[in-house]
């Protein structure tokens, strides 16, 4: 695989991880007392990730990809309800960038993206209470 192709996974990688963090603020904001503290170790390991794949990029000679401002949330949550929908949205989400990352990296990169694909199946099994048999493709499986 090309470097440019790497990097644009990476970087694709580094996109989901900014609006995770952005996202998780709005859970953080609308989650119930008793899953706050989840909500908080999920918005830290985000943050963390974000951080270890801006510094990948620039070690594959490229700027790493600014946050948006704000981003366009998938659907109201206005509720702790929806703040949970929210997270495991969330986590499906970054799951199907880290599987592209897995199939695009190679060595110790390639482990780091299956962790982070692994985490990211968790979270989304203790947000939702039910997973699904292929993490990080569910999603593009039920595309036509």
């Amino acid at each position: 695989m090309s470097t440019q192709a790497l990097l644009t996974a990476v970087q694709a990688a580094l996109a989901a991880e900014h609006a995770a963090v952005y996202g998780y603020g709005v859970v953080g904001a609308r989650i119930d007392d008793a899953r706050r503290a989840e909500a908080i170790q999920a918005h830290d390991a985000h943050r963390a990730r974000r951080d270890s794949l801006a510094r990948t990029v620039r070690d594959l000679g490229g700027t790493p990809a600014a946050a948006a401002p704000g981003y366009a949330l998938p659907f109201p949550v206005p509720d702790p309800a929806a703040a949970l929908r929210l997270a495991s949205h969330l986590e499906d989400r970054v799951a199907g960038v880290y599987s592209d990352l897995v199939r695009a990296a190679n060595g110790q990169l390639r482990r780091e993206a299956a962790v982070s694909l692994r985490e990211a199946a968790v979270r989304s099994v203790r947000w939702r209470g039910s997973g699904v048999a292929f993490p990080g493709l569910a999603e593009r499986a039920a595309r036509p």
